[in-house]
């Protein structure tokens, strides 16, 4: 059992071997840019403890607006430099410092139905500036398994040559990030890793959490969107840092989840014998669902550290305990790409 924020902070950030090694080489400071969302701290202090382990001196500089002081008081605690910036202010990149290793979180999901002009502006015009911004530097950019259509649940997920078919305004325009990486790596060299994530949980966060809350408050889980996978925040931040070295160009592109097919039915029924309920369910299942198949990550990086059992386990305790959740539903349901 996890049981306070703060050993939370501390089992998500820890860093592996792998990570302490593949840090150890890091040549220059890593800056990461969109760095206090829902990944991000996290991310930014297990870089820092992975180099403290590895005894390299190099800066990890987390780049955000930091529309909440605490996040920036928090990283800063940890020894990370902090930079208050509004990434789409004109000439605001060519103010924030050269660095050799760069990771681009900065993302727009949710309301991108009811702004899809920001939308496009955060995730595809705003990745074009900064991979010229840093066309001399390693990028490792988050991306998502939203960019691939529905695939047959039988089939094991899309893999990295299923052709992208972004369903959606939302996933359109992440696609849109993706080649405007890939235009700036092609044209300069350089080297850029593309994250294809789907989806990352916490207790606090995530699919987990939105059928565990659904089962417990006895409102309908919806099967829309039938069966998902998922990785621990940890195991997918701990990728996002080893991936700084396997950025090529033209990009290299990574699934990046865990190696089950989850049933959200049977998800539901997990969580409702732990708490004593049984779980009502809306919808119907389709053959086909929003999946990866990340088989080449797990050859690479290895598998994740937590299964999915154990994360079912981790999140049923973690609610039975009235542990803080961030109450950021994902939406993961949604067949038709509206966020």
């Amino acid at each position: 059992m996890i049981t306070s924020e703060a050993e939370l902070e501390s089992v998500l950030s820890a860093p592996s071997a792998a990570d302490i090694d593949a840090l150890g080489s890091l040549e220059g400071p890593l800056l990461i840019l969109g760095a206090a969302g829902k990944m991000g701290p996290s991310l930014a202090h297990r870089a820092r403890r992975a180099l403290d382990m590895a005894g390299n001196p190099a800066a990890v500089i987390a780049v955000s607006r930091f529309s909440d002081p605490a996040v920036r008081a928090r990283l800063e605690s940890w020894n990370i430099q902090t930079i208050e910036c509004d990434l789409l202010e004109p000439g605001a990149l060519e103010r924030l410092p050269d660095a050799p290793n760069v990771i681009f979180m900065a993302a727009r999901k949710f309301g991108s139905t009811g702004n899809p002009s920001l939308t496009w502006a955060i995730n595809t015009y705003l990745p074009g500036l900064v991979a010229h911004r840093w066309r001399e530097s390693r990028i490792a950019a988050f991306s998502s398994g939203n960019v691939y259509p529905l695939v047959p649940v039988s089939s094991g997920g899309a893999t990295e040559q299923t052709p992208p078919e972004p369903i959606g305004e939302y996933a359109q325009s992440v696609l849109g990030r993706e080649r405007l990486f890939d235009h700036v790596s092609r044209n300069y060299g350089t080297p850029v890793a593309l994250l294809r994530l789907n989806y990352a949980v916490e207790l606090r966060y995530g699919v987990l959490v939105d059928i565990a809350l659904k089962v417990r408050d006895r409102q309908p889980v919806d099967l829309s969107m039938g069966h998902v996978n998922v990785i621990w925040q940890g195991d997918a931040n701990s990728v996002a840092l080893r991936a700084l070295h396997r950025a090529e160009s033209p990009p290299f592109i990574l699934n990046l989840t865990g190696p089950e097919t989850l049933r959200v039915r049977d998800i539901a029924r997990e969580f409702g014998r732990r708490f004593g309920v049984e779980p009502h369910f809306t919808g119907a299942e389709h053959p086909t669902a929003l999946l990866n198949d990340a088989a080449l990550c797990h050859r690479l990086f290895g598998l994740p550290s937590l299964r999915a059992q154990d994360l079912i386990d981790l999140t049923a305790a973690w609610i039975l305990s009235g542990g803080a959740i961030h109450g950021k539903p994902t939406h993961f349901e949604m067949r038709e790409g509206k966020f």
